[in-house]
């Protein structure tokens, strides 16, 4: 590594429960760069010098913040190094590194890793994002807002010029991601993105690819850990001479999702213990929880209704509300597994879906002893009397069915 200031010593982060640390202002306190920004290079020889220039007076004009350029070189076979040699010379708030690997992700990772800015961010060298979103980018995680930020070209408000190869590959990228890894973030591979550098220090050793599936690796171990992602609309224009490779690209992000997908199944990823713990803003708060869990118990108890005037023609009442109620509270554990609790993947599915099979035997008893004890007391009594009955029943079923599923069978 040439041209890298030294590294000072990490203060101690204050922690949260979950092992992250608290989000906190950076404060006035650094008199070091307050936002690195990483710009990853192999074979820019052309492109490198007037990118970093323009980059370079965009932040010395408008950047109210110390920043600071690092170029990463990642195996260039050309004049790339001796080109940012010179302008690191040159520009006093610029550095570079060289790697004698290739990799975005492999550049990206070791550039962040050795920055002390608290603030880590990249852009690419092509500069095809508009720069007057950098400070939209950066500003939540200065200011403690979120955890990590992202470029969107998939917003409404944003503009993007590209030919209709780049854009029905980017569009069905997303799209993939969205249905097989159930992302909530819109745009995983836009080349304009920020981190805090406490929270790249917890995330970068759990991110295997050193390619381009960087980006999306690290931001689904984000977005399971309870890290809050911000999405920043950006101007976009398409680069004609990119260096990407399409086919191989999609061939890796293929493998890549096929990999973390089979961690999330296997309920390894994110890592135990890494989990943000901010009340009410994750599945963990209990107030977030009693309004997810109030959701999917009405869409419950409408399907127990339902399926109880359905099947009580044909197999008589009691029959027909355990059959209701069975069916209803498989599909309500496994709803309340993933949107109240935040379980993901298979790992404990069987456990939960047991220990929901005991809760669903204490409500069958409520609800039945209740109908029992109508009809001792009624034995002529109506459909609705029931239906009513049946109501209160399950209200107070569904009462000690949220403490149970919150203090036993998706205790943490």
């Amino acid at each position: 590594m040439k041209n890298v200031r030294s590294l000072k010593p990490k203060e101690p982060e204050p922690r949260e429960p979950g092992g992250l640390p608290r989000r906190e202002p950076v404060t006035a306190r650094y008199s070091d760069p307050v936002v690195d920004v990483v710009v990853p290079v192999f074979n820019e020889e052309k492109d490198l010098e007037p990118s970093v220039r323009r980059l370079h007076a965009h932040l010395r004009e408008t950047f109210p913040y110390p920043f600071r350029i690092t170029v990463a070189d990642n195996a260039s076979t050309d004049r790339t190094p001796q080109i940012a040699a010179r302008l690191a010379a040159e520009l006093p708030e610029m550095e570079w590194m060289r790697l004698l690997e290739k990799g975005r992700g492999r550049a990206l990772h070791a550039a962040w890793s050795h920055s002390p800015a608290p603030v880590l961010a990249y852009v690419d060298v092509d500069l095809s994002t508009e720069l007057a979103a950098l400070l939209p980018l950066v500003a939540p995680l200065i200011s403690g807002h979120s955890d990590i930020a992202i470029g969107t070209r998939l917003a409404a408000s944003s503009r993007v010029v590209r030919g209709p190869k780049r854009e029905i590959t980017s569009r069905c990228y997303n799209a993939l991601l969205r249905s097989t890894l159930a992302v909530g973030f819109s745009d995983a591979q836009c080349g304009f993105k920020a981190v805090r550098r406490d929270v790249a220090d917890q995330l970068l050793p759990l991110v295997q690819d050193t390619g381009w599936f960087f980006d999306t690796e690290l931001l689904v171990i984000a977005e399971r850990a309870g890290l809050r992602i911000h999405e920043v609309p950006v101007d976009w224009v398409d680069d004609p001479d990119s260096r990407v490779d399409i086919l191989p690209t999609a061939l890796a992000d293929l493998r890549g999702i096929a990999r973390v997908g089979g961690a999330l199944a296997r309920g390894t990823l994110p890592p135990a213990g890494l989990r943000r713990g901010d009340s009410g803003a994750t599945p963990g708060g209990s107030f977030t929880q009693l309004v997810r869990f109030a959701a999917v118990g009405a869409v419950s108890t409408l399907g127990h209704l339902l399926l109880y005037m359905a099947l009580r023609p044909v197999t008589g009442a009691q029959a027909a509300n355990a059959l209701a109620l069975l069916v209803c509270a498989m599909a309500n554990t496994a709803a309340n597994r993933r949107l109240t609790f935040g379980f993901r993947g298979r790992g404990g599915a069987l456990r939960h879906q047991g220990r929901g099979l005991v809760v669903f035997l204490i409500g069958l008893a409520l609800t039945s002893g209740a109908l029992a004890g109508l009809h001792q007391a009624m034995p002529s009594a109506a459909h609705h009397t029931e239906l009513a009955v049946l109501v209160v029943a399950n209200l107070v079923a569904t009462l000690l069915r949220f403490l149970l599923l919150r203090l036993w069978v998706f205790r943490a």
